[in-house]
């Protein structure tokens, strides 16, 4: 595990997540073509393009769990988890920390909130390890105040 902060910008997501998010979203919108494509005559266009509006709803729920990341770069830190974009100067970040069972490791803000960071994923267990000690990494070396003992 690499303690070392890596260079600017460095942005992590899940491999498993982002695969079968954006799959799934591919099957439902050609499902849903296809089946309204191949419906009887009895079923008429309203109700075709229902079909695949539906398929096409079910794809950008998906894509609201595909775009999952977390971006480091000079500015700071920014966390994309399904429904909100974080933005975060490097001084309002504290720690990271994905204690064992955890899903996803939690940023510890400034102001006393913990939020968690969806784009690191703890099921990809060395990559989420080796992500959370290079975001640990990073907050210590462009952090506001160094640590003291």
């Amino acid at each position: 595990m690499s303690d070392s902060a890596p260079p600017l910008p460095v942005t992590w997501r899940p491999r498993a997540t982002t695969i079968i998010a954006y799959g799934l979203a591919a099957v439902m919108v050609i499902g849903s073509i296809l089946l309204a494509v191949g419906l009887p005559e009895q079923f008429k266009l309203p109700d075709r393009l229902g079909m695949v509006a539906f398929g096409v709803a079910v794809a950008c729920v998906l894509h609201l769990l595909g775009r999952l990341r977390v971006r480091a770069d000079e500015k700071g830190i920014t966390v994309v988890n399904p429904l909100r974009v974080h933005h975060f100067e490097w001084a309002e970040v504290l720690d990271v920390t994905m204690v064992e069972g955890d899903p996803w490791p939690k940023l510890d803000l400034a102001n006393g909130i913990s939020l968690g960071a969806m784009g690191i994923q703890s099921t990809e267990r060395e990559r989420s390890r080796r992500a959370v000690a290079q975001l640990a990494a990073l907050i210590r070396e462009r952090g506001e105040a160094p640590d003291r003992l």
